[in-house]
This record gives C-alpha cells, structure tokens and sequence, in this order.
C-alpha cells in the first residue's frame, strides 16, 4: 500500500497540469487543483492515499523548498526607492508603489487582528494571534504568476500589488516565528534568532566571491550551483533548528541569500524545476490527502467556522482596494485587492506549525486550509475578470529624450506609433519649444540642464535616457548625470568622439551615436551585405533584438517555434558570444535574439519573448 500511495502521487503530480493544460484551466491555481486532488484521492475521497513515512519525509522536503523559492521570489531592489520611482498611475494621479503598499498592508494587518478577534469573541476561534497571521498572509507565488500573465508586473499597479503582496509574505513569516517561539516554551531563546539572521548574512558575505567562480566551473556532471543552493538550506534550517526557530524560516532566508548572490537564469530554472517539479507537487497534493473533511462536517462548530474564514479572508483585504482606489481605477483597484486575498503558500506551514504546538484542533486546521484553497480558487478568477489593460499597461519602456531636433522628433514619433515605449521629449531651447511643441505630444521645456531641474521634471525616471542635444558638452553632461542616477540605458549623440571620453563611457555602460559612424555603417552594409541595408531602411518590416525571458520558449528548439516561418532570425547572442542560428538551436534563458519581420508579427514576437 506504501508503494501504491507514492506511485499514485507521482503519477498525479504528473498527470494534473497535462489536465489543467489539456482543459484551458487557467483561473485556478496549480497548487490549489493538487490540493484538491489529494483530498479526492485521500481519507476525505476515494482513501487511495494514505501517509507513508516516505511520502512525510518527501512532504516535508517540499514544504523546504517552498519556502526557499520563495524567498528567491522576493526582489528586495523594490524596497529601494531609486529603483521604485513615484509615476503616474492609471487614474492619472502621481503613485509611489513602497508607499502605497506599505499603506495597504498596515491596513491589512490593524482589519486582521479586529477580525481576529471577532472569531476569539464569538467562540470560533481563540489564538487571536495565529488568526491574524493566517489573515494577513498573501500568496506571492500566485499574485506573480497572474501579474506576469497581465505582463503589468512593471507597471505601478502591478509593483503596487506585487510589494503588497512581499509584505504578505516576509512579516507574516517573521510574526509566525515569534509566535512559535513564545507558544512553544522557548520565549527566552528569542534573541537567539538574531543568530540565525547573522548566519545567513555571514553565508551570504562568504559564498559571493566563491559562487561567481562556481558559477564559471560548473558543468552537467557537477552543477556547484545547485550543490550550493542545497547546502545553503540544510545549513540555514539546521541553524533554525537549532536556535528554537521553525525550519520554514531558515529555508526562506536561504532562499533570500541565493536571490542576492545574483544566480544566472539557468540557475533558477533548475531550482525551480527541482522544488516545483517533484517536491512541492507531493507536498500538496499530502495536505490535500491529510484533509478530513467527514469529520470537519461531523464538527458543526468546525464547519461553522468554513465561511466565516472564506469572508473574512476577503474582509482582511478591503483596506488594500480602499488603498488602491486613491491612485488607480476603481475597477482595478477592486480586482487588485482581491488578488492580494490569495493565501496559500504561508497558510499550510503556518497551520503545520501550529499543530505541532497543538494550538489549533485538527479539524480547525482543515478548516482554515479548506477556506485558503476556496479564496485561491475565487481570487484569480474575479481578477482576470475585472482588471483591465490600459494603453499605459502595455507600455514596456519610459524614454527620455533630451533634445528637440530634426533627427530626435521623428524617432519619437516612431516610438509613439510603436505602443512599447513611453516618450517623453526635453529641450533647453526657446525656439526648439517653440517649433516642436505642437508637433511633440510630450514636449518639456527646462530653464536650464542641472542635476536639480532634471530630476525635478523627471528626465531620470525613465528606463532609456536619450542625450541628444546639439551640443556635445551638453550630452556627455546629462549622460554621466543620468548614469549616476542609476538610468538603465543611457544613450549620448556626439559629433566627435575622443578616446578618452569613449573609454569612460564604455566602462559605464554609456551608448554613444555618432552618425559619421553610422553613416559609414549604413554605406558598408549597402556595399557588402544589401540584405541586411534593406532590412534596415524597409519600411515594412522591421528588425528587432530581444532577450528571451519567457520560460515557454526556453528549452525550445528553433524549428518548434510556431512563430518561426513567420521570421528571419539573423543572431543568437548567448552571453559573450554569436550563435548562427540553426533549426535544431536550443533557445536558453537570456538568449538574445536578433530577428526581422513584418511590423505586427515581429511586435507580437518580441512581446511573447520577453515576457517574464
């Protein structure tokens, strides 16, 4: 039977996202129809699984893995204001996404401790605190995967709802680690947990120099990146273990610790292909299996408890749309919040947790998971259905450009025609305002070009920055600024280019055009390969770079592409070197791609690829 209860598990973890993929099934996350068909197949359904010791052990390895994904999960460059600049939301209104968010969840935590303590008054409940966590949670995991489906992860709605939604999932964590502590008789050890967090930070300052140089050795026998991302977090759950701290937070501080040592993409795919590929499927698929619910419904105060969790999970939200709706439509601002009421992947180990402190009854536990996978179900649905993309949202990239000319205007014309980027267009000149105001949607005029008066109008806030005035002092001014300012892309125009400056430039990471260069560029392609001259200039189609961030397309031959007879890929750069691409190429992680084609497929294209 042992055998028969693991084969199954596998078997099933392989069989429903065929299913769900077979089926269009898309509203429902992938953990709640494993948790739902572990309950089927369980003690609640068919009794065709039951709990091995070989099943627990791999179960619990799951619910380690889960948490150190995710806490690789979490990008923690958000919570830094220069790389989270204030913009304008969808209503129009001029929206900081930390500020806002950290406004959301405070809200969220003040209505989940009242709510907690109405299910203490009315006899439902009474571990106020324990409520409160499991209340206040949001499922990270699942709030990613549905912003990266909207493709408005970048967008300041969807930085709002994705830093909600980190809050959700660090403090609940860190609340749940001091409750366990006080709740299991070890509130004396607390200030030993500081030594876990020192553990980490030490891990962390040791491994950076080693890891980089892992990461150029490693190789399919070996996979030191992976070997490390192990030890990682055995040494980290160990260290919890040992200070009286819940394994779960060690493992999500490992997690955090590989996220900052900066691992390559392939790194992370295979670490999410080890977690979400085998473990994690059995650990959801073992919590449905563990649900009872025959003798939930034989507890009338159990059951009754049921639909009270499922709306006041939904209830323990409202300050998030009451928050977004000051800044963004009210129609997204309600999708939005209850995107955030999604609570899964902090619930199960904190009612894990707790039932090993015997806090909480088995059949309150089960009610509690029973709620979490109905809001799962509920949330995503009643977003996708009420969130509307916006011209904003479809917008990939803000541009800067410094410069109103005869060369500058209709390239952001182009851009504009274009829907991938937003151009906003600056000029220092009375009489270039004068001339191009009417003809330029977004023109600016600056008094003069100092740091102050460029941030002030926001020249900085861009992800391109685009120096193009007709002096070449001015460019290489406004150019150093926007690089300092920590400017993703920073183009200069410069007439005449000397080895000292493009040097410089070339160790900060700073694009020049200069068009001698590119003039002689153009004539070399005309006389030498006319091919790559008329893709060029064509009018009709167009030639585009892209780096592949889609992970349904990597790991993809060439040929099996659907969009493939539709265009002409010229290169394939993968990290320092040029691939000539051939059918059977397989497309990696953080492939560039240089490809040609007709205006819309070749848009379509490039908006398939880079999606995250």
């Amino acid at each position: 039977m042992a055998q028969l209860s693991l084969f199954l598990v596998v078997l099933l973890a392989l069989v429903i996202p065929i299913f769900m993929a077979r089926f269009q099934i898309s509203n429902v996350p992938t953990a709640v129809a494993e948790i739902i068909v572990g309950i089927v197949m369980g003690s609640s359904g068919f009794n065709l699984i039951t709990s091995t010791h070989d099943l627990t052990f791999l179960s619990n390895l799951g619910v380690i893995l889960l948490m150190f994904l995710s806490g690789m999960e979490i990008d923690f460059d958000l919570l830094q204001r220069k790389n989270n600049p204030k913009g304008k939301s969808q209503a129009g209104k001029t929206v900081d996404p930390l500020k806002t968010a950290i406004t959301a969840f405070i809200g969220i935590v003040v209505m989940a401790f009242v709510l907690a303590y109405i299910l203490r008054l009315t006899g439902l409940f009474s571990e106020v605190m324990l409520a409160a966590i499991i209340l206040m949670t949001v499922a990270l995991g699942v709030v990613i995967a549905t912003l990266k489906e909207k493709d408005i992860l970048g967008r300041p709605i969807g930085q709002t709802i994705l830093l909600t939604a980190v809050l959700g999932e660090v403090i609940p964590l860190l609340l749940l680690t001091i409750y366990a502590s006080v709740n299991g008789g070890n509130a004396e050890q607390l200030w030993l947990i500081i030594l876990l967090f020192a553990a980490a930070i030490f891990l962390l300052r040791r491994f950076k120099q080693p890891y980089l140089w892992f990461a150029k050795i490693t190789k399919a026998t070996t996979q030191l990146d992976i070997r490390l991302a192990f030890f990682l977090i055995f040494a980290l759950v160990t260290v919890a273990e040992r200070v009286g701290a819940e394994n779960i937070l060690g493992a999500f501080l490992a997690g955090v610790v590989m996220k900052l040592l900066e691992p390559s993409e392939a790194t992370k795919d295979k670490l999410t292909s080890i977690g979400y590929g085998f473990f994690i499927p059995i650990f959801f698929i073992m919590t449905g299996v563990g649900l009872n619910l025959r003798s939930l419904f034989a507890h009338p105060s159990s059951l009754m408890l049921l639909p009270v969790l499922v709306i006041f999970l939904f209830i323990a939200k409202a300050p998030v749309v009451l928050t977004y709706m000051r800044y963004f439509q009210k129609k997204n601002a309600f999708a939005g919040g209850f995107l955030t009421a999604t609570t899964i992947t902090i619930v199960l180990p904190t009612l894990q947790v707790a039932r090993k402190l015997h806090a909480i009854t088995s059949t309150q536990s089960d009610a509690f998971i029973l709620a979490a996978v109905i809001v799962c179900i509920l949330s995503p649905i009643v977003f996708n259905s009420n969130f509307v993309l916006l011209p904003e949202d479809k917008i990939k990239e803000k541009v800067a450009i410094v410069g109103a000319n005869a060369v500058t205007v209709p390239v952001a014309h182009d851009l504009h025609a274009n829907n991938w980027y937003s151009v906003k267009m600056f000029t220092d000149k009375k009489n270039q305002y004068k001339t191009y105001d009417s003809r330029v949607e977004n023109l600016t005029f600056l008094p003069n070009l100092d740091e102050e008066t460029l941030e002030k109008d926001g020249v900085f806030d861009g992800d391109i920055v685009v120096a193009a005035n007709r002096a070449d002092e001015d460019n290489i001014k406004i150019a150093r600024m926007a690089k300092k300012k920590g400017v993703n892309r920073v183009i200069a125009r410069l007439s005449e280019v000397d080895s000292k400056t493009l040097t410089e430039f070339n160790e900060k990471g700073i694009e020049v055009f200069n068009s001698t260069n590119v003039h002689a560029a153009l004539m070399r392609a005309m006389i030498e390969s006319p091919t790559v001259y008329r893709i060029m200039t064509d009018t009709k189609n167009i030639l585009y770079s892209v780096k592949v961030k889609n992970t349904h397309y990597t790991g993809r031959q060439l040929m099996d592409l659907e969009f493939i007879d539709q265009i002409t890929v010229s290169r394939i750069k993968r990290g320092d070197e040029w691939l000539i691409p051939r059918g059977a190429t397989v497309i990696e992680p953080g492939d560039i791609l240089v490809f040609s084609g007709e205006f819309k497929v070749a848009d379509r294209v490039r908006d398939l690829l880079s999606k995250e």
